[in-house]
This record gives structure tokens, sequence and C-alpha cells, in this order.
């Protein structure tokens, strides 16, 4: 039953007191039509928790902007929302259409900077693969009753595919119920294709300011964590409190390898102690068993990345070096599950940090595929 305003409602008292549910929740959709954003199009998602993001049907149902109260979550570079007749695949062009957003998608797959694969047949590789710019197909936006629980759901699906090769599809669901702070992504890749493929898929979510600033740090338990640069191993002192925006500040990128409750989830936050609101990501670490993590201080440019996946952003290279390179065989299907949602007030960050505390303790991680 949803919890609304400091009160639990039936079903039955809900609807006695409003004309529409759309007063509480719901999803509309906007066609976007000027400069580079046509074709990007939008859904608006709004719950009367008080979370509300964008989703790109033109962009893979990526999550472009998100909001909480009114506060911001998520950088927004100057691109804007970029449609997909607008990509550039080559090289680093994946940068000009990049909005930043809740999340970008990357893969399917390639994830990484820019390569050549000289055992895919010199495949060259573009920045963080095709996915993202890839527009959805059989979209849909649904708000239902189900049970006591009032659900918002999106759904589409996108194909990567290139004549004589590779076939992988995706079928994406986001979903939000009424009343929580948080969102759904299920994701369900299929090989449609003869041949086994290279699968690397990574979810590049990007919080910004004001959640993002000097002394926002990260809640991650981790077994190991290297650097990218030298591939060295480093401590949580490195990597876990954020500075503020600097004249000048190169990027910094780390790969932890997290650690899993008794459940099998992995728990990530990222938390703004002055203004007591955070971000946490829970997803099964048998599906994303690795946590890029980036830093990019710049100013006017001043954004993290907190990007769960299946493989490293670091490339087809480092990943079959490391024995994280997955492949997905004809007919097999691999699912991808991730929650994002809201921490605020002391009390719930107090006991997400003791929930991360307490389930870590003994636990073996599971080996990627």
């Amino acid at each position: 039953m949803p919890k609304l305003f400091g009160k639990t409602y039936t079903k039955r008292q809900l609807l006695d007191r409003v004309g529409d549910m759309t007063q509480l929740a719901g999803a509309r959709r906007a066609e976007l039509t000027e400069g580079n954003e046509r074709g990007a199009d939008l859904i608006e998602v709004f719950n009367a928790s008080g979370l509300c993001f964008s989703v790109l049907p033109g962009r893979a149902l990526d999550i472009s902007s998100a909001h909480y109260r009114g506060t911001n979550l998520c950088y927004r570079s100057a691109t804007g929302d970029v449609g997909p007749a607008f990509y550039e695949p080559e090289g680093f062009g994946w940068m000009r259409s990049w909005y930043g957003g809740l999340v970008a998608s990357c893969g399917m797959t390639f994830t990484g900077h820019p390569e050549t694969d000289p055992e895919e047949e010199d495949e060259e590789l573009g920045l963080h693969g095709r996915l993202s710019n890839i527009p959805a197909k059989n979209v849909a936006a649904d708000c239902n009753w189900e049970g006591e629980d009032y659900v918002v759901r999106i759904r589409g699906k996108m194909r990567e595919s290139v004549s004589l090769g590779t076939n992988l599809e995706l079928a994406r669901e986001i979903s939000t119920v009424l009343g929580e702070k948080c969102l759904r992504i299920h994701d369900r890749i299929e090989n449609l294709g003869a041949d086994r493929s290279p699968l690397m898929f990574v979810y590049h979510c990007n919080p910004g300011f004001p959640l993002l600033d000097a002394g926002t740090r990260l809640v991650l338990h981790a077994k190991k964590s290297t650097e990218w640069l030298e591939d060295r191993e480093v401590n949580p002192e490195e990597f876990t409190v954020a500075t503020g925006p600097k004249k000048k500040e190169h990027d910094d990128v780390y790969v932890h390898r997290p650690r899993a409750d008794r459940q099998g989830n992995v728990h990530v936050g990222l938390i703004n102690d002055r203004l007591q609101l955070g971000l946490y990501w829970k997803f099964p670490i048998a599906e994303i068993p690795l946590v890029n993590h980036w830093q990019h201080f710049h100013r006017g440019n001043y954004v993290t990345g907190i990007e769960p996946g299946n493989a490293s952003m670091l490339g087809r290279a480092w990943n079959r070096e490391h024995g994280y390179l997955q492949h997905i065989a004809p007919g097999e299907v691999r699912e991808f599950h991730l929650e994002i949602g809201i921490l605020e007030g002391e009390q719930e960050i107090r006991e997400f940090e003791r929930q991360v505390e307490r389930g870590v303790s003994g636990k073996k991680n599971r080996k990627a595929r």
C-alpha cells in the first residue's frame, strides 16, 4: 500500500481522494522538436514520493535527468538530449551526444576508450559502444494498480545488429511504485544471432551538483580497488571523499570488485551529509560483478560516475587480460537488475551504512562468467 505524506493509504482510500491517479503518479510523453534534440522524445515520470525522472525512447530508454523534491540528482552536459540521428560512432564522437543524466547505457558489445580488437577481425570500437544512441521500439508507458500498489512501467526494445554479424536484442523495463523513493531497471539481453558475441554492459550513472559537492562521500565495500592508469591497488582514502571543482583537474577512474551481502546483492551509496541526501544503487553481484568509479572534478563540468556493470570501462583488452570479458552464446539470455533510490535524512543514511556493514561480513563473491 502506498505511503504518502506521512500516512499509509489503501487503494480505495486514494481513489476516494482523487479525480484521477495522475494527481499522484504517472508518465507523460512529449516530442522534442528543436535543434539536435529532434528524435530523442521524452517520457516524464512523476511519483508523489518526490521522485521524478525523464526517459528518452529515442536513446535506448536511458534516463536523462532526475530530481527528488525539486533537487537535481545528476550531471547535465551542454549537449542536451541529442537525438539518435546526430550520433557520431567513431572515436570519441560519443561525447558529442552524451547528456550525462542519471543513467546512460554503455555496450552491448563494448565499453571503454576507442580501440581496435585484433581478436574480433580488427573491429574498430568507438567510445562506450552504440547502445545509448539506439532508438527503442515497441515503447509502452503503463500506469496500473497491481493489487494495492500503483505502478508506473516503461517498456521497450533495442536491437544492436549488423548485416551478417552481431544481433543482440535488449528488452528494458523501468518501473517505480507510488510512494517509493526508487526506480528499478530490468534488462534482458538475448543473442538472436548465429554466433557468440562479446557482452559488455555498464550502467553509466552520473551524479552531479548539488548532491555531488565537496565532502560528498562514497559508501562501498570492495575486496579490491584498482586505479586505471597504472592498474595499481588503491586504498579507500584515495577515492572516497569528493573535492570541490578545480581549475585544472585530471580524470580518475577506479575499478572496484565489490562485496555482496548474504542475499548476493551489492549496495553502493553516494551521500552528501550537509544536505542529508544520498543516492543508492542495489544489484545482484552474479549479474554485475564490477563497479566502475569515475571522478571528473574540473570546474564547469563537475561530475562523478557510479558505473555498475559486467565489465570495466577500460575496454576489451583490459577485460580480456583480467578475466572479465564475457560472451553471450546464440540463443542465450542474460538478465540485469538495478535499483536506484533516495536516502533522505540522517536516520535513513545511517541505517543504509549499517546495512552495508552487516551485509558484507564473511560473504564470498561469485566469479563473473
